[in-house]
């Protein structure tokens, strides 16, 4: 039996600590919250969205940055294990659109409320309003403390980190880890937002603001190549663009607009038809309301806050007659309508991405068990860690298989 800590008390840190405990260590978790899973709290819109249905070997096409790594935790600990072990804690869930499973309640706090029943099962130590400061090591290469904000010294055989990453910073997720394994001389992948909103320069785009569209395809590009495409739905903002579409968008580009550069944006507002039907639903359009003004041309064919902006961009006068149509002003609509561009000059940071993106590099670490390769006595587990996925419930598996294969590691 090892003295354990586990610094968090997020989705990871849990499941850590009840794997470390089920494993017949003696676990400590600290937490720097008043409560434990504060982030779980607000994940699906407060939903709990906590894994998928999808086949354990389809996650990978999910995971935006080292899937290869994820092998062993998503194996050993996998989707259909994570609903036997939330069954098995009191919790009943649902499946929805894509594969999306959610506590039956649509309470994500009830996703604590297991985890919290799982580690009184397995007689885990748990402090909250703990912030530790620093891992002590023993003058070698092994942790052998941590030191808490209030000058306590904690000794111990092993420490998993699961500190998370820094997105919602509100929630505790301040980067605590990260600095950790700097300190040790780990490499740190460096942190940027994902899964976050995105900011648009074109002052049309705010007049916008609500209009949600869906069944719509998404590019963007840097003018060379195309660094994302998608399908599905798209808000508009007072600052751009948010919904799946953007945030899937973002995990693929959050890089490139780290730094001053901007990227291009293009919509396809109706991709289920070719440019050539779209002309002949155009021209049946102007056939039946030819006496009528520009202005009502798109009534029946775009939602009421795109209309004008659309024909703003056209540069038809909007007072005149449907009927005069030329065949060029016809062309200039069907590339609104199958290309309505912006550009997207950066994302909304860490206070609106959903997760993070970077961390402690996976050069560092053991797949097999989350340990660090390079230090005794230590490892490490969920969004700390230089992997990230896409939306519905992706990022929750992983945190809960790597905390899972980190606590079973020591």
């Amino acid at each position: 039996m090892k003295q354990v800590i586990v610094i968090g008390g997020g989705p990871a840190g849990m499941m850590a600590a009840i794997s470390a405990g089920s494993a017949g260590h003696k676990v400590l978790l600290l937490e720097q919250n008043e409560k434990l899973g504060k982030k779980l709290y607000i994940t699906g819109k407060g939903r709990g969205n906590f894994t998928n249905s999808a086949d354990i070997s389809d996650f990978f096409d999910k995971i935006i940055h080292n899937p290869s790594f994820l092998y062993s935790a998503l194996y050993g600990f996998s989707n259909r294990a994570l609903l036997s072990f939330f069954e098995e804690n009191g919790l009943k869930w649902k499946e929805e659109r894509g594969g999306r499973i959610f506590p039956l309640s649509d309470h994500a706090s009830d996703i604590t409320k297991a985890l919290t029943r799982a580690l009184h099962h397995s007689q885990i130590e748990i402090r909250t309003d703990s912030k530790v400061k620093a891992l002590i090591t023993d003058g070698s290469r092994r942790v052998c403390q941590v030191k808490t904000s209030d000058g306590e010294y904690i000794a111990c055989d092993h420490v998993i980190v699961a500190t998370g990453g820094l997105s919602y910073p509100s929630t505790g997720s301040t980067g605590d880890g990260l600095l950790f394994a700097r300190d040790l001389g780990l490499k740190v992948v460096d942190p940027l937002p994902a899964l976050v909103p995105l900011e648009t320069i074109e002052p049309d785009i705010p007049g916008m603001q609500g209009l949600s569209l869906k069944n719509v395809s998404l590019s963007v590009s840097d003018n060379r190549k195309i660094l994302y495409e998608g399908f599905g739905e798209l808000l508009f903002t007072h600052f751009g663009i948010s919904g799946p579409l953007a945030l899937s968008a973002s995990s693929h580009i959050t890089k490139r607009l780290s730094g001053s550069s901007t990227l291009a944006g293009t919509i396809d507002l109706k991709p289920a038809i070719t440019t050539e039907e779209l002309d002949k639903r155009l021209i049946r359009q102007a056939d039946s309301m030819g006496s009528r003004n520009f202005s009502r041309f798109f009534e029946g064919i775009l939602p009421k806050k795109l209309q004008p902006v659309i024909i703003d961009r056209s540069g038809i006068d909007p007072s005149s007659k449907i009927a005069a149509l030329s065949k060029a002003q016809r062309s200039r609509i069907l590339t609104l309508l199958k290309g309505f561009s912006f550009t997207i000059s950066k994302t909304r940071g860490f206070s609106e991405a959903i997760i993070t993106q970077g961390g402690v590099s996976v050069k560092e670490l053991d797949p097999r068990n989350m340990r660090a390769k390079s230090f005794e006595g230590l490892s490490f587990a969920g969004e700390v860690i230089d992997v990230d996925a896409l939306t519905g419930g992706f990022n929750l598996q992983i945190a809960f298989s790597t905390g899972y294969l980190a606590g079973m590691g020591v």
